[in-house]
């Protein structure tokens, strides 16, 4: 049975992983997250430099999360990667 999170568009059992041991739960959990922190977290909770994508999608679940009517568009991570993200 795929955990709360995987209802997220974009979550997997990988992002739900980093989800979990970032201390999210259940989409609700996100509603006051900060994606840049969360992945600065990652990063720092991993040892590791992580895939800017991550961010994309943690950018893309916190929007689903806190949007009562998300534009589909929206829904799809790779459409939160930000100017300066290159």
């Amino acid at each position: 049975m795929p955990h709360a999170l995987e209802k997220i568009p974009g979550v997997g059992p990988n992002i739900t992983r980093d989800l979990v041991d970032l201390g999210f739960h259940v989409v609700s959990d996100l509603e006051r997250a900060d994606p840049e922190e969360m992945y600065r977290d990652l990063c720092e909770l991993r040892g590791t430099h992580i895939d800017r994508c991550v961010l994309y999608v943690f950018r893309c679940a916190v929007y689903y999360a806190t949007t009562p009517n998300p534009e589909p568009q929206l829904l799809k991570w790779w459409n939160w990667k930000g100017e300066q993200d290159g």
